[in-house]
């Protein structure tokens, strides 16, 4: 196989900028979830979990970004600090639903309304709102295309 034209390639022009973006973002980001006390673990599932009845753990697993392997420690911490409890399903005593309690529910109004108040600013720098809707598309379309080619 020949080696691409590096420069000429619209492919590898992009993936700079993008993994650029990611980190950026991922460096704001986290920092502010840090500043109002969380990991960026907790912070995706207490908002995950904001303005629900509660999920079970499978529900999470998948709704989140956390890896199954390490919710049961976000959870466990979670629970140490009282934002959240587990419960057994009564339909099926092995699922484990998890829910705010009312000290979670106060942080997750809090720090998810400060977290978008934070991050706003930033994309309505970058981009009109017509734009926010394209580059939402094309980046799910992107994603799918890698999600595809796992299976």
């Amino acid at each position: 196989m020949d080696l691409p034209h590096l420069k000429d390639d619209p492919y590898l022009k992009l993936i700079r900028p993008l993994v650029e973006t990611y980190q950026a973002f991922w460096l704001a980001d986290s920092r502010h979830i840090r500043s109002l006390k969380l990991t960026p673990s907790q912070f995706d599932v207490i908002a995950t979990l904001g303005d629900t009845d509660g999920m079970t753990c499978a529900e999470l697993s998948a709704t989140t970004l956390v890896t199954k392997g390490t919710l049961t420690g976000v959870l466990d911490r979670l629970v140490a600090k009282g934002l959240v409890r587990r419960e057994a399903v009564e339909s099926d005593r092995r699922r484990i639903k998890v829910s705010l309690t009312d000290k979670g529910t106060a942080v997750f109004r809090k720090a998810f309304a400060a977290h978008i108040a934070f991050l706003r600013p930033f994309f309505e720098r970058a981009m009109s709102e017509k734009e926010i809707e394209q580059t939402r598309s094309l980046l799910l379309r992107l994603r799918d295309s890698f999600t595809k080619s796992r299976g």
